[in-house]
């Protein structure tokens, strides 16, 4: 089954990291892009289930997240009930969207199995159940996911997201930018895990608990700037959040030095903003550019530095 599938973080999501300030309560905004994951189930005779993993990936990423992949699969299995003692599943996935830190790998991975199912078993789930067993199945990945990627990658589109911390139902809006946004996504090579830096994260929280609530409200602020900015089509307003939002991110300890290095070398050759996006402490890093042009020339400057992009619009 295919979904088109995204980019987590775009200025508040794009100004921020899906998890550490979503986790929280706080709203981000996030974004699909153009790439896709595909998942196919048939059932044959047996029980059990296998898995041809066949998505393009940074190196060593699925050998990281195999256990994790295991059980996210297992989790959609169990939370849809599936019968897999008197069907053996056969489930690959393929796709273009590149598995790596920070593109909502997982979640991508995780939705597209649930409709695969669907599709396969007859289930005739909506995007409400659909995202509902996603989220069981990333929660392998994150322990406690935010909600935003799988949610993104079940509805589609630019959205904003709050999540409930009372167990109701998240926010969702969906957004329309008035302009295209042309953006830049680097790879760092780099795997993190998201439920270790998200631990980091949320102990320092509690260390430190007067300066995160400061960092909190200044980033709730950037969110909500950059949703006007976005649907506005304000490219350089939205430049001068994703700006601000990365400081943030640094102020918390989860980008890095080489997430810090594509930020200041993307600024330093053309675009309006950048800052790392997903778990952080690799992964990647996403840049706006004013125009295709602007997109074509920090990209290029980008893959000099012996770092991989790819380019896509969003909004």
């Amino acid at each position: 089954m295919e979904r088109p599938f995204f980019l987590a973080n775009f200025s508040s999501h794009f100004g921020n990291k899906r998890y550490h300030f979503v986790v929280y309560g706080l709203p981000a905004i996030a974004s699909a892009i153009g790439s896709k994951t595909v998942a196919t189930v048939k059932a044959v005779d047996g029980k059990g289930w296998t898995v041809d993993d066949q998505r393009i990936a940074t190196p060593g990423y699925k050998d990281k997240k195999v256990k994790e992949a295991q059980q996210a699969i297992l989790n959609v299995i169990k939370y849809l009930n599936i019968n897999t003692i008197n069907n053996k599943l056969k489930i690959t996935f393929t796709g273009d969207l590149v598995a790596a830190s920070g593109v909502g790998a997982s979640a991508a991975q995780c939705t597209s199995f649930a409709r695969a199912l669907s599709e396969e078993f007859n289930l005739n789930l909506n995007n409400e159940k659909i995202n509902e067993a996603a989220y069981a199945g990333e929660m392998a990945y994150h322990g406690t996911p935010s909600g935003i990627d799988n949610t993104a990658s079940t509805y589609g589109g630019l959205i904003w997201f709050v999540k409930n911390l009372s167990g109701g139902k998240n926010t969702i809006d969906r957004l329309k930018s008035a302009e295209k946004m042309h953006l830049i996504i680097a790879n760092t090579g780099i795997t993190a895990s998201t439920a270790e830096v998200v631990a980091d994260v949320r102990k320092l929280k509690e260390e430190n608990p007067n300066k995160f609530n400061k960092i909190f409200n200044k980033y709730e602020k950037i969110a909500k700037n950059a949703k006007n900015a976005l649907i506005k089509g304000d490219r350089s307003s939205v430049g001068k959040l994703m700006n601000q939002n990365h400081k943030l991110l640094q102020l918390i300890s989860v980008s890095s030095e080489i997430n810090d290095k594509i930020v200041d070398h993307a600024l330093n050759n053309g675009a309006i903003g950048a800052k790392m996006t997903g778990t952080g402490r690799g992964g990647l890093v996403i840049a706006l550019a004013l125009d295709e042009d602007n997109q074509n020339k920090v990209s290029a400057a980008i893959e000099k530095e012996g770092f991989s992009t790819w380019k896509t619009t969003i909004g």
